[in-house]
């Protein structure tokens, strides 16, 4: 498994904490390994304010998968999941997004790497932070991010043991 990627897991509805765990245990396979998830966070919605706090957690992993096979493997577990995600920015019961590969900048119609919005989103930037203290992207180190977004609330809600990686 040649390849590295970041992954960012988030649900608000329903047993949050299960559909994260769901998430990684679908994420387990032949062709990917998860080499560190971070601890599982508490935060409010973002830019949809009406609606459940998310859990998040972040996670490094070596695959096969080249980034486009990654994120449609991700968007399969998620379809198998049952994600009914049907407002943008709206509730769902789980979210995979792939945040980096290899470094790489890619820009698709499908894809676009590093992931556009991740360099303001506190609950991407401090559990990444937890899993790679000196996180570079973009030129951009992970605690100036976070300083950068501190109106953002992120709370630790559990240890990464309750996921059972």
């Amino acid at each position: 498994m040649d390849n590295e990627a970041y992954l960012s897991l988030g649900s608000n509805l329903g047993d949050r904490l299960g559909f994260l765990a769901l998430a990684l245990s679908k994420l387990k396979c032949d062709g990917l390994k998860i080499e560190k998830c971070s601890s599982v966070y508490e935060t409010e919605p973002q830019i949809l304010a009406n609606q459940p706090n998310f859990l998040n957690c972040v996670l490094f992993v070596k695959t096969a998968f080249n980034a486009l096979q990654l994120l449609r493997f991700c968007q399969a577990i998620e379809c198998a999941i049952g994600k009914n995600k049907t407002i943008e920015f709206g509730p769902r019961n789980i979210d995979i997004d792939l945040l980096t590969f290899n470094g790489e900048k890619i820009s698709t119609p499908d894809l676009i790497i590093p992931h556009p919005r991740m360099l303001d989103r506190n609950f991407i930037l401090v559990p990444l932070k937890e899993i790679v203290p000196n996180f570079v992207v973009e030129n951009r180190h992970v605690g100036r991010l976070i300083a950068k977004c501190a109106d953002q609330k992120v709370k630790l809600f559990a240890g990464k043991d309750v996921l059972d990686i």
